[in-house]
């Protein structure tokens, strides 16, 4: 179908790099890209949804139609998502039969509408989720330095706990007014010249810093432990989804 050629053609054609004055090339913005298999159950269809993607601009990820093409979606086009991000995307289609098992080997997600709107939605969530998500901090103890002790490895701090507790083993960083300025591990604690896992709010305790001497009288010892994200990165897990629209 000539109309369907046409199609793929300017799915398919790159985008020319930008030349900065005195013609040198400027590098093209760096992103991801989610490079999807578009089926609809009509050339209408077809045509519509692939003239809204290429209007998607979002900060996250390019979206890039690799393959478009009207009817049941068949071992041609699976073969196809496996050239880009293993994702098909279909519109009021259906997957031809027996493809259930290839699907899962091949890891290819197969996502079928019957809604165009939820069809957007979900490209926008699976390209909010193309990057794994840093770790976050939780900070679980802070004390305030209220003196300063030389010791045979670094300094020991004398410390006065203003928030949670303070613990052996756990990660620290010092703040200083300039922000952090060193992070380590706890190697030891003592209250009272005793030694002690763990100390607690309104505690004074002295905390050993190995390989540092910088801290100063009015710097505070955050502890904190770090939390993986909640949420995983996307990535296609060899299924066939049908999405209602909710």
């Amino acid at each position: 179908m000539p109309e369907r050629k046409r199609l793929q053609r300017t799915t398919n054609r790159p985008q020319r790099a930008q030349t900065a004055p005195g013609g040198f090339a400027m590098p093209a913005e760096v992103k991801n890209h989610l490079d999807i298999v578009l089926k609809c159950d009509s050339m209408g269809s077809l045509e519509a949804i692939a003239a809204a993607i290429s209007k998607m601009k979002l900060p996250e990820a390019e979206i890039r139609l690799i393959h478009g093409g009207v009817g049941t979606i068949s071992k041609q086009d699976l073969l196809m998502a496996l050239s880009g991000s293993k994702l098909i995307l279909g519109f009021q289609v259906q997957v031809a039969p027996k493809l259930d098992q290839w699907v899962k080997e091949h890891g290819v997600e197969v996502r079928l509408y019957n809604v165009i709107y939820k069809l957007f939605e979900d490209l926008k969530e699976i390209a909010q989720r193309l990057e794994q998500p840093e770790p976050e901090e939780t900070v679980t103890g802070k004390c305030k330095v209220i003196a300063v002790f030389k010791a045979k490895k670094g300094e020991v701090l004398g410390c006065e706990v203003e928030e949670g507790a303070v613990q052996v083993g756990r990660n620290f960083r010092v703040v200083s007014a300039m922000g952090p300025v060193h992070s380590s591990r706890i190697e030891s604690l003592q209250v009272e010249k005793n030694p002690v896992k763990e100390a607690r709010y309104g505690q004074q305790v002295g905390v050993q810093v190995a390989g540092y001497m910088g801290a100063k009288v009015g710097d505070y010892i955050e502890c904190f432990e770090t939390v993986p994200p909640k949420r995983k990165a996307w990535s296609p897990e060899g299924r066939i989804l049908h999405m209602e629209a909710s």
